[in-house]
């Protein structure tokens, strides 16, 4: 599991800082409880290979700017302190110099992020807007959010299986979506969400748990190619927490009773449950009164969104030094060479700007997403704007400032 294979490399991490720290490999590999022999087989890939030898599974690419040892980190910003005015690859062809080939050094835009993370990289040409995290928002007025979620599956009279799309807005409780789905894919739920925007306008942020089709486990930030149109669309993506559903706690409430109300028994095939799902949405939205509504009806309180729903605005990234497309594959080409990016971000036009000597920063609408350099050709992400961990709220806009 995911989880295991973190913990083991967090452990390796911990046994090579505290060698890179200049203590005796006897008393590690004491503490760590494993021979000297394992101790030195450890050591010896990491100064061969570099944090990829430390993982027992690789199946996406390592953020090395986000778990470099600590004493690496430290010395690559105390470099800086030293020489403020020398950029990433001076400072690399420093730890080379140091280092003396003991230990793998890292890429230039791994540095560069590194840098960027303390607060020491200058940029020109424009605003600064570093990706942020979306918090857990109030909702207090009708369309500022809603909650998305799939109520668990059940089986069909016919013997199939129903997947039930769920939208409600937070402040009204307004049931606005109760989809009979066959399937959580991408395309039948962005389907389902298209006719609901057209018929509701566009609210400003909405709130889903952490699986698909909202979220993308192994893609880049987690994001999913629905999670990006909304973004396009300008609506903010707020997660709650893995293992956490009170975090969505009026949505989940609502499943209980549409589960007791509008499955059991469920009907024969989907036609016939969907028919059933729209009587309950109306009765639940025209007909139940709700204590927490001062005993009004969801539809008493609700109100259609005035962001109307006319397809994805143009993106334009004027403080870039161009544009470019991401390919069908997740990459985006410069140079005759391509550079993984995402392919969740598949034919969505992004920012690019060189902003050190063969330093690029990667950017889609307002958000930093991380380096690359010609040499690596691998995204180096900045911090996660889209997970649980709640900070600055960022709105969502239609085009890059």
């Amino acid at each position: 599991m995911p989880w295991k294979a973190s913990s083991v490399m967090e452990e390796r991490l911990r046994f090579v800082a505290r060698l890179l720290d200049g203590e005796a490999m006897s008393e590690v590999c004491r503490e760590f409880g494993i021979s000297r022999k394992t101790g030195y087989k450890i050591f010896d890939r990491y100064k061969e290979h570099g944090l990829e030898a430390l993982s027992d599974r690789c199946r996406r690419p390592i953020r090395y700017a986000n778990q470099l040892p600590a004493q690496i980190e430290t010395l690559i910003v105390q470099l800086k302190a030293d020489k403020p005015h020398w950029g990433a690859r001076k400072i690399r062809e420093l730890l080379v110099r140091r280092l003396d080939g003991d230990i793998k050094v890292p890429a230039k835009s791994t540095i560069h992020a590194v840098l960027d993370r303390h607060g020491l990289v200058k940029r020109s040409g424009g605003p600064r807007h570093r990706a942020r995290g979306t918090p857990l928002s109030q909702g207090t007025l009708p369309n500022d959010l809603w909650c998305a979620d799939f109520k668990g599956e059940f089986k069909l009279g016919n013997g199939r299986y129903c997947f039930p799309l769920t939208v409600t807005d937070h402040a009204s409780r307004f049931l606005l979506l109760c989809e009979a789905l066959d399937s959580t894919r991408e395309e039948p739920a962005m389907t389902a969400f298209e006719r609901l925007f057209r018929e509701r306008g566009l609210p400003l942020a909405i709130r889903s748990d952490n699986g698909v089709p909202f979220a993308s486990p192994n893609a880049l930030f987690n994001l999913s190619k629905l999670s990006v149109w909304w973004l396009r669309l300008g609506i903010a993506i707020e997660r709650i927490k893995p293992g956490h559903p009170q975090q969505n706690g009026r949505h989940e409430r609502m499943h209980l009773t549409l589960k007791k109300e509008a499955t059991r028994p469920p009907g024969f095939n989907s036609l016939q449950q969907q028919e059933r799902f729209e009587a309950f949405r109306g009765e639940f939205n025209i007909e139940r009164w709700h204590e927490a509504l001062n005993m009004k009806c969801p539809a008493e309180l609700y109100t259609a969104s005035p962001r109307p729903y006319s397809g994805l605005p143009e993106l334009t990234y004027p403080f870039h030094d161009r544009d470019v497309l991401v390919t069908n594959c997740g990459r985006l080409c410069l140079h005759r060479k391509k550079i993984n990016i995402s392919a969740v971000l598949a034919g969505q036009k992004l920012g690019i700007k060189e902003v050190d000597d063969g330093i690029w920063l990667v950017s889609f609408m307002h958000y930093d997403l991380g380096y690359f350099d010609l040499e690596q050709r691998t995204l180096q992400p900045l911090d996660n704007p889209f997970g649980p961990k709640p900070v600055t709220h960022v709105s969502a806009t239609t085009s890059a400032p």
